[in-house]
């Protein structure tokens, strides 16, 4: 008998893009909204990155995944600073075009992978939380997305092997099961918002996030992203 825990635990190869595109029609007016000067801004959750070198790594990225470009070493720092330099004498809005098109375009062909490309779509949507944190704008982990990103957590997580973990949500009715219980350890627990346990398990910054509970796991075992 398949019960709602077993579904939650098969792909679904259409979130991705739903996420990517519920983002897309919420940051880019957003960025384009904005003044040049605000391009500029460092964005403390990657050192050495202004706004403009986010979203030009955000949208070479997508680029890639669309035009199905993987040579070796893609994705490294190195040829996400490529990425960056090849489009330094591009216009901001040129950069915010780019980055539209790959929104919009990215999905099908996560789809139709065999679920490696998924963080990429994750990614995407946390970087533009991280936009929003340099702009000051409210809910920058949040938004209409926020469901389909904690969803896509959990596939991630899971397709991973991470590490076991039950979270209570504030913003789901029921708990979330994140990584993979191998026996090795119990799971840990997170009470508290999605929002919060996101940018847990991306590495971001916690300043003025809201109180939470974790139990059973470190905050830095969390990271899913790297340093």
């Amino acid at each position: 008998m398949t019960t709602p825990a077993d579904l939650r635990d098969v792909r679904d190869p259409e979130l991705p893009g739903r996420l990517l595109t519920l983002e897309r029609g919420e940051l880019v007016p957003l960025l384009r909204s904005r003044a040049d000067a605000d391009f500029a801004l460092p964005v403390a959750a990657c050192p050495g990155w202004t706004v403009r070198d986010v979203l030009a790594h955000c949208s070479s990225a997508l680029i890639r995944v669309v035009e199905r470009r993987f040579e070796k070493g893609v994705f490294s720092p190195e040829c996400n600073d490529r990425d960056i330099a090849e489009r330094a004498d591009w216009s901001n809005a040129r950069v915010v075009d780019e980055l539209e098109r790959g929104m919009t375009e990215a999905g099908p062909v996560i789809a139709r992978s065999d679920g490696r490309l998924d963080a990429v779509a994750l990614g995407e949507w946390v970087h533009a939380g991280d936009v929003r944190v340099t702009f000051g704008e409210p809910g920058a982990y949040a938004g209409r997305g926020l469901p389909e990103a904690l969803a896509l957590l959990g596939t991630i997580t899971r397709a991973r092997g991470h590490l076991p973990l039950h979270a209570d949500l504030d913003d789901l009715d029921e708990p979330l099961k994140l990584g993979e219980a191998s026996g090795e350890r119990p799971p840990g627990r997170y009470i508290g918002d999605g929002p919060t346990l996101l940018r847990l398990y991306a590495g971001r910054p916690l300043d003025g996030a809201a109180a939470y509970e974790l139990a059973g796991v470190e905050a830095a075992e969390l990271n899913i992203f790297g340093d």
